[in-house]
């Protein structure tokens, strides 16, 4: 029985595969935008740098919705990538690992029948750690 092990922040997914008890790191996943400054999102092209600074969206919270989206965008990636495995029959069983905020975001960005396949999350921020530390945190989940 072939366990997807998706360790993910909103910048960066991994993905392993565990058969038996031996961890393989199989995809990465990289999303780009969530790794600029929150101000880079938001900055009008070729705007006037004092016409984008005046802009009501640096006063309204225009970054962390700019953040958000992006987020929400990588959550459905990986959530693509995890239902290409799904529909592929390469993965019986799924266990989600990640921060809180993006573990709900990807959550919502699963289907049903792939819904149905997470066995465990984690809310825990894994996506920088070693094979040998995600190894301990999912040992016993099953």
């Amino acid at each position: 029985m072939t366990t997807y092990i998706v360790v993910a922040d909103a910048a960066r997914a991994r993905i392993f595969t565990r058969d038996a008890l031996k961890l393989v790191e199989l995809d990465s996943l990289v999303h780009a935008a969530n790794r600029l400054h929150e101000g880079d999102l938001v900055t009008d092209r070729g705007a006037d740098v004092h016409e984008s600074m005046s802009t009501s969206s640096r006063s309204s919270g225009g970054e962390s919705t700019a953040r958000t989206h992006e987020e929400t965008i990588f959550a459905k990636e990986v959530a693509e990538r995890i239902y290409r495995a799904r529909v592929d029959n390469t993965m019986e069983k799924l266990i989600l690992v990640a921060p809180p905020r993006f573990l709900g975001q990807l959550r919502d960005k699963l289907d049903g029948p792939t819904t149905k396949l997470v066995i465990h999350s984690l809310a825990k921020d894994l996506s920088k750690a070693s094979l040998e530390e995600i190894q301990e945190a999912v040992s016993d989940m099953r």
